[in-house]
């Protein structure tokens, strides 16, 4: 079963890819890799997330966030290739969490990207690596952030718009 197959069999629909936030591009090619730049849960009723994970937000619902932020991630990566099939492997992933300093729950939290991956890409191709850090403070005081690498198909490494 195709990745594309797999997404829509999961019942999973990926958002419009947001542009990014600043000077900086969505995603960039460098041979096999496919650098992500970072991305926030969507919004929820039309509203970004905004607070600290153990004080607005619980670690169940940073798991719900780190879902959320690695389907945009996945719609980034999908506007990129054209296709989730041209991914070889999910290589890293790495989560910025906006927490209290007691907060502990990170690896339960970034489960909810991870586990969304596997998931999507499957049990190989879907596997990576992954740190995550808490952080005092992000952007628009999202509750946290994603950035990832991915392996393409060589034939995937030129850019769409200078495929000819």
């Amino acid at each position: 079963m195709s990745t594309e197959q797999r997404l829509a069999q999961l019942g999973l629909v990926l958002p419009p890819s947001s542009a990014p936030a600043g000077n900086y591009v969505a995603a960039l090619r460098s041979g096999p890799w496919l650098f992500l730049s970072g991305k926030a849960p969507s919004p929820v009723d039309g509203v970004l997330p905004r607070g600290k994970l153990g004080r607005e937000f619980s670690a169940e619902q940073g798991y719900a966030f780190a879902r959320s932020a690695a389907l945009e991630l996945i719609a980034a990566l999908r506007a990129e290739l054209g296709s989730l099939d041209e991914v070889v492997q999910f290589v890293e992933l790495q989560g910025s969490l906006h927490t209290v300093p007691e907060f502990e729950a990170h690896a339960e939290v970034l489960d909810g990207a991870s586990d969304l991956l596997h998931q999507v890409f499957g049990p190989v191709r879907g596997r990576h690596v992954r740190s995550v850090v808490g952080v005092c403070s992000l952007r628009k005081g999202v509750p946290l952030t994603l950035k990832a690498t991915v392996e393409i198909r060589p034939a995937a490494a030129t850019p769409r718009s200078s495929k000819t």
